[in-house]
């Protein structure tokens, strides 16, 4: 079969059935339509159903939007079984007046389409879909498809897979909620940084008082706070906290052009930090402050602050334990006091980062298929951001390969206004992830079938 012209005939249908379903508000989040988010997966239920998947389950957890599971039994009893992963449920579209076109309008672009969650992550369901019609619903490999619907928000899924292992048992995995580094540069995902959450509060005085009258000696709840979060960094903008983690990165990265860009950087302000953009991103930590409560400019009255706090987002080496590297950053914390001021500090969320072990016969064949699908040499790379449930999935299926690629690229926006997926990046998907199946099938009958 010649995947290449069978791709290219199944391309229109394909981006229709993209457009539907990047039509439907699937927003998981609280405060949302739950139908929405039921109606998402009843389409993801129907084009499975219509291209040949007999065998579909829905699996209902506790506050956890519906996850779509299905079977294809694998051709032979030699053949290996691959699980194929994409959620169905999006971001919220944010301040929509910053948005081109209405955000659930799929809109045409130069070469794709603009609409929430149309890169992240419809197109990479839409690219399993076309797989399945490229082989006429009977692939070379058995398969599992897991297609959920709340990987936005979080839930009870993300710790499930290991307590029904059976259901997960796999020889290769293609997590497709990832992409290319930039379009046309087919790129395999082979880190993802850990995350945790931080929350860093001061209390100094028990009410508000006149800064005329006591500033100068009265403790301002606001300065400590903003002192002890400028200790989290040095003089460069690294990260000053011992105990995490930092290595060179040896992979593909941006120009610092293209992060300036996806950035937006302004004009003439330096990038933060020092070493590869590669090393800051992903393979060192990262401390953000996502929120701080402190008064407004606006209506700012003239007083000493008696009470402030804020949200610290930390990202940290795949390789690294969250909860470890979240113990460094409230002991670094409760060990500043500023001004000889105590800090209360809490730790909320965290969630693994993960690597995946590159050099098995599913990672050999994914570098033909990707070839194969972009023509091009694929590269390797990893991503600061964090899909929990992929360790749930590794813990399930401890022996088997981990393969992260996809539809979206660098550039098309996910999470922010205007999101885009060019239509050239679903097709190399769909060949690549065909072709993966091919030769991975291929490769494990050479090996003798042995799991």
């Amino acid at each position: 079969m010649d995947l290449t012209s069978t791709v290219d005939s199944l391309m229109d249908g394909l981006t229709a059935d993209l457009a539907r379903l990047a039509a439907i508000p699937s927003v998981a989040f609280p405060g949302y339509p739950r139908s929405e988010v039921v109606r998402a997966h009843d389409l993801v239920v129907e084009l499975l159903r219509d291209a040949g998947v007999e065998h579909i389950e829905r699996l209902d957890l506790p506050d956890t939007a519906p996850i779509v599971y299905a079977e294809v039994p694998p051709p032979d009893p030699d053949a290996p079984t691959v699980l194929l992963y994409g959620h169905y449920d999006v971001q919220p579209p944010g301040d929509e007046s910053l948005w081109l076109s209405p955000p659930f309008e799929p809109t045409p672009v130069e070469g794709g389409l603009r609409a929430r969650g149309i890169a992240d992550d419809k197109s990479n369901v839409i690219a399993h879909l076309g797989v399945l019609r490229a082989y006429g619903g009977r692939p070379p490999t058995g398969l599992k498809i897991v297609i959920e619907g709340q990987e936005e928000y979080g839930s009870a899924f993300d710790d499930y897979p290991p307590t029904d292992p059976e259901r997960f048992a796999c020889d290769a995995m293609v997590i497709a909620d990832m992409g290319n580094l930039r379009p046309g540069n087919p790129t395999l995902t082979t880190g993802l940084r850990g995350v945790a959450e931080v929350v860093v509060e001061v209390r100094t005085l028990a009410e508000a008082r006149h800064s005329g009258a006591y500033g100068g000696a009265a403790p301002d709840a606001l300065l400590a706070l903003v002192r002890a979060l400028a200790g989290l960094h040095d003089e460069h903008g690294d990260v000053a906290v011992a105990g995490l983690r930092r290595e060179e990165w040896d992979g593909a990265s941006y120009t610092e052009r293209e992060f300036r860009e996806l950035a937006t950087v302004a004009d003439g302000v330096p990038l933060t930090g020092t070493g590869s953009l590669g090393e800051r991103l992903w393979s060192g930590p990262a401390i953000t402050v996502i929120g701080l409560d402190a008064p407004a400019v606006e209506g700012a009255a003239s007083a000493v602050i008696p009470s402030a706090r804020a949200k610290l987002n930390l990202r940290v080496h795949p390789r690294q334990d969250p909860r470890e590297a979240a113990d460094a950053l409230v002991r670094h914390l409760r060990e500043n006091r500023p001004y000889g001021i105590e800090l209360t500090v809490t730790r909320s969320d965290a969630g693994p980062g993960f690597e995946a072990a590159t050099g098995g016969p599913a990672y050999r064949a994914a570098r033909t298929a990707l070839r194969e699908g972009w023509g091009a040499e694929p590269e390797f790379a990893a991503s600061g951001g964090s899909i929990p449930l992929v360790n749930g999935l590794a813990k399930a299926a401890p022996h088997a390969e981990v393969l992260l690629f996809g539809a979206q690229d660098g550039m098309c926006n996910l999470h922010a206004p205007n999101e885009r997926v060019l239509f050239s990046e679903l097709r190399g998907a769909v060949i690549a992830e065909a072709a993966f199946l091919r030769e991975y099938a291929a490769a494990f009958r050479a090996a003798g079938g042995a799991r």
